[in-house]
């Protein structure tokens, strides 16, 4: 069963959308967390059931995060979304620590990917359907500059200054 709630953030009314789970805290495992205004953001569904509850635990990460207190979430994520190529550079992302960027390249070499394959990378990155928690906003252009954010350079801009990275 699909189920998903919203939560107030600075970076505005995130949607949080999940699948019931014997081992995740609280019950839920996360499959997507989307905002205003996103890229391929998440519409609720017909047949989808809004659980507040069921995102108790992870909502209190989320509070904790943004103010400041949080640096590592502990979060359940549902299986089965994503290519495994997707799902490669997605478990990737999880490595690069709070307060810390990388760039693609870096990404892709760590990755063991050719150069080619950065354009590659960074199509994956952006499909990543849980910002914020995985956090591909700490990913950066080689030469320093914030690109491809799906939530908005300016969303990227304030995750990576509440990190101070």
């Amino acid at each position: 069963m699909t189920v998903y709630t919203t939560t107030d953030s600075p970076l505005g009314e995130l949607l949080l959308v999940g699948e019931a789970s014997a081992t995740a805290k609280g019950g839920t495992a996360l499959a997507s967390l989307s905002m205003p205004g996103q890229k391929g953001a998440a519409v609720v569904l017909d047949g989808w059931t809004r659980d507040d509850d069921a995102f108790e635990a992870i909502a209190a990460q989320l509070r904790s995060y943004f103010a400041g207190s949080l640096t590592h979430f502990d979060i359940e994520y549902a299986a089965g979304a994503g290519t495994a190529f997707q799902r490669k550079v997605w478990d990737a992302l999880d490595t690069v620590p709070y307060g810390t960027t990388t760039t693609y390249g870096r990404l892709a070499e760590q990755l063991g990917l050719s150069r080619a394959a950065v354009r590659a990378l960074g199509t994956a990155i952006g499909r990543n359907p849980l910002l914020v928690v995985r956090p591909c906003h700490r990913v950066i252009g080689a030469d320093g500059s914030l690109t491809g954010y799906a939530g908005g350079l300016e969303r990227k801009r304030h995750l990576l200054d509440l990190e101070a990275a």
